[in-house]
């Protein structure tokens, strides 16, 4: 697949996730199968007006093409804030956030709200791609809701206007993360447009994302929500379409090897105590599904130093299989 002046085999994409893909986890899920990942995304008008912690989340990953994602209704705006964001990640290339559906971005015009004004959208591909030097992609959903579904003009619209690929959510804003996600739309949409497609909604294992290529055509997949606590699933994806069969996951005492090295960089990252209030969900995750966990879920709930994380793994490879 070529995204840009990019070449990538076999894409399998790490979906940006607000307060999930860091760039501890990112460098976790690079190291287990995501060859292409995303950062959090980043008000453009925030790297406008030098918001340092909106800056410390583009940081690059290693161990895949990074992307650096900005969202934004200004088209100005948006392009100095795709110049700010390139120049502080060295990232591989910009994606424009046009399918966030939380209320707060959305409703303000940001996010899948540009799916309601499509020509500001067109316009604004237009200003980021003319403001830097690497592929300009973007991601949508399916449109507002059941009643306005405008992804075939909308992404024929983005791809008119530079975007080298378009990651499709198969899913309105209004359905947020519920219902069914409609591979059918991001069929049609892969077989009007040039550039590449990524198709993104149920793919949980290996399975769904071999299912959701053969049946979409599409030129990847992109994971998101399965991989809390479980970026194996990058793993199970790529054996999958690699024809290697389904991924085993490692033993418990394995995964929480993962959780811990994915902690002990978030504290590289940003510090103990904003890495150990963060821990505490993600070690939930790590723990979803095994038995007899829960008085361990207890004592994360108030980590509050790495020690605490490194007595509750000793714990948790002890007691727990």
């Amino acid at each position: 697949m070529q995204i840009g002046t990019l070449q990538v085999d076999n894409p399998i994409v790490l979906g940006p996730m607000a307060g999930v893909t860091d760039w501890a986890f990112r460098t976790i899920c690079a190291e287990l199968g995501a060859n292409i990942t995303v950062t959090e995304m980043v008000s453009s008008r925030a790297l406008v007006y030098k918001d340092k912690k909106s800056a410390a989340l583009l940081r690059k990953n290693a161990g895949s093409l990074c992307g650096a994602q900005i969202f934004g209704n200004n088209p100005e705006v948006m392009a100095e804030g795709a110049r700010l964001a390139l120049e502080i990640s060295g990232c591989d290339f910009i994606d424009i956030n046009m399918g966030c559906p939380m209320p707060k971005i959305a409703n303000s015009g940001d996010g899948c709200g540009l799916m309601r004004t499509p020509e500001l959208a067109g316009d604004i591909v237009k200003a980021v791609v003319n403001a830097v030097d690497v592929p300009v992609t973007v991601k949508c959903r399916l449109g507002w809701d059941k009643g306005s579904i405008n992804v075939l003009d909308f992404s024929k619209r983005m791809e008119d206007n530079g975007a080298a690929m378009l990651t499709v959510h198969g899913r309105t804003r209004s359905m947020l993360y519920s219902g069914v996600a409609d591979w059918d739309m991001i069929a049609k949409v892969k077989q009007q447009l040039s550039v590449p497609v990524i198709a993104n909604g149920d793919i949980v294992d290996g399975q769904t994302a071999v299912k959701c290529l053969n049946w979409t055509k599409a030129d990847g997949i992109m994971i998101g929500r399965a991989t809390f606590g479980n970026p194996w699933v990058l793993a199970d994806a790529a054996s999958a379409l690699a024809g290697k069969g389904d991924y085993q996951r490692p033993a418990l005492s394995k995964r929480v090897d993962v959780a811990v090295r994915q902690f002990e960089l978030a504290f590289e990252d940003k510090g103990e105590h904003i890495a150990c209030l963060e821990a505490r969900k993600h070690f939930v995750w790590y723990l979803r599904g095994v038995a007899y966990a829960n008085y361990y879920k207890e004592q994360i709930s108030s980590i509050q130093k790495m020690d605490d994380i490194y007595r509750i793994a000793e714990g948790v490879r002890k007691d727990l299989k």
